[in-house]
C-alpha cells in the first residue's frame, strides 16, 4: 500500500489528498473469508465510499465540516482472497505503519474478524487500551466449528490480549449461553439490548484512557440496516447509534482509533445500509478525530 498519493479509486467525500500531512487515515479491509452465514461484506468499503458523495460535508449535530479534518483515504488493503491468516497479518502491519506515523486509524470492513489485528496493533502502542464494542453479537467464541479464525471470535481474542475488564460491549442481543457465562465469570462488561444509556454510565470510568471503538453495523435493527451478513432483530435505531457516537465525542475519553464493519451491499437493495454507514463514518471522523 502506497502512502504518497491519493487512492486512485473512489474516495470518501472530502478526503485529504496527502498522507503525510493528514491527521487520520481511512482504509478498507475487504475480507469476508470466515463468515458463518452470508458473505459479501468484502464489498462494503467500496460501496460506502461510493454513496458518500450524497452526504453533506457539514454535521448539524457537531457543527463541524469534513474540511476541518485532514483525513487521507488510503483505499483498500490488498488482501489475499481466502487466506485469513495472511490477511490479518497484512492488516496489522498496515495499522502499525499508520500508528508509527502518529495518525488516527479508521477502518472499514469487511467481516468483524478484521478488528482483531487492528486491536493487536493498537495494544502495542497503547498498553492501557480499552475497547468499546457495539454489536448484535457477543463475538466471544473460542472457535466456530473448530476454526479459531472466525468473525465470531474477535472480541474473545481481544479480551484475552488486553484483559476482559478492558472490554465494554453494548447492544448485545445474540450469542451462545456459554459466551455470556464466560463474560460474567471474567468481568467482561456486556450491556444487553441497549447502547446509549449504559454507555453514559461507562464513559466516566474511561476518562483520559486510550479507547478503540469497533461498531458492527448489525447493532442496528434490520429495519435500519438490512444490508449485513448476519441480521438479528430487536436492535437499536440509527438515532440511538448517532446519539452514542456523539456521547463519545463529547466525553473525556481519548479515542485513538475506530472501525465500522459488516456492511454487505448485496443485501442492501435500497442502499439504506451503505448510506447509513457513510453518515456514521462522517460523524465519527468529525467527533473523534481531534
Amino acid at each position: 500500500m502506497r502512502f504518497d498519493e491519493t487512492y486512485s479509486g473512489n474516495v470518501f467525500i472530502k478526503s485529504y489528498p496527502n498522507y503525510e500531512d493528514s491527521q487520520a487515515v481511512l482504509y478498507g479491509m475487504p475480507m469476508d473469508w470466515t463468515v458463518s452465514y452470508r458473505p459479501g461484506s468484502r464489498f462494503g468499503p467500496t460501496r460506502i465510499r461510493e454513496v458518500s458523495i450524497g452526504l453533506e460535508e457539514y454535521s448539524p449535530y457537531l457543527d463541524r465540516e469534513l474540511e476541518e479534518i485532514k483525513y487521507f483515504d488510503a483505499g483498500d488493503i490488498p488482501l489475499p482472497f481466502g487466506n485469513a491468516e495472511r490477511s490479518l497479518l497484512l492488516i496489522e502491519q498496515f495499522v502499525d505503519k499508520v500508528l508509527a506515523d502518529g495518525k488516527f486509524p479508521f477502518g472499514i470492513g469487511g467481516e468483524h474478524l478484521v478488528s482483531w489485528p487492528v486491536i493487536k496493533s493498537m495494544f502495542k502502542k497503547f498498553p492501557d487500551l480499552a475497547v468499546i464494542h457495539m454489536d448484535a453479537h457477543t463475538d466471544l467464541r473460542e472457535d466456530y466449528e473448530g476454526e479459531p479464525l472466525s468473525h465470531s471470535t474477535p472480541i474473545r481474542k481481544a479480551a484475552e490480549l488486553i484483559g476482559p475488564n478492558n472490554i465494554f460491549s453494548f447492544g448485545i442481543r445474540s450469542g451462545m449461553k456459554e459466551e455470556f457465562q464466560w463474560a460474567n465469570e471474567v468481568g467482561l462488561s456486556i450491556a444487553k439490548f441497549e447502547v446509549l444509556e449504559p454507555l453514559k454510565k461507562v464513559l466516566p470510568k474511561l476518562t483520559g484512557r486510550p479507547v478503540y471503538v469497533t461498531i458492527d453495523i448489525d447493532v442496528l435493527d434490520p429495519a435500519h440496516a438490512p444490508g449485513t451478513g448476519t441480521v438479528d432483530c430487536g436492535g437499536i435505531t440509527t438515532k440511538e447509534l448517532l446519539a452514542a457516537i456523539h456521547e463519545i465525542a463529547h466525553s473525556n475519553i481519548n479515542v485513538v482509533g475506530a472501525d465500522l464493519v459488516e456492511v454487505a451491499p448485496i443485501y442492501d437493495h435500497s442502499e439504506q445500509t451503505a448510506n447509513t454507514a457513510s453518515k456514521l463514518i462522517r460523524e465519527m471522523i468529525l467527533g473523534w478525530v481531534k
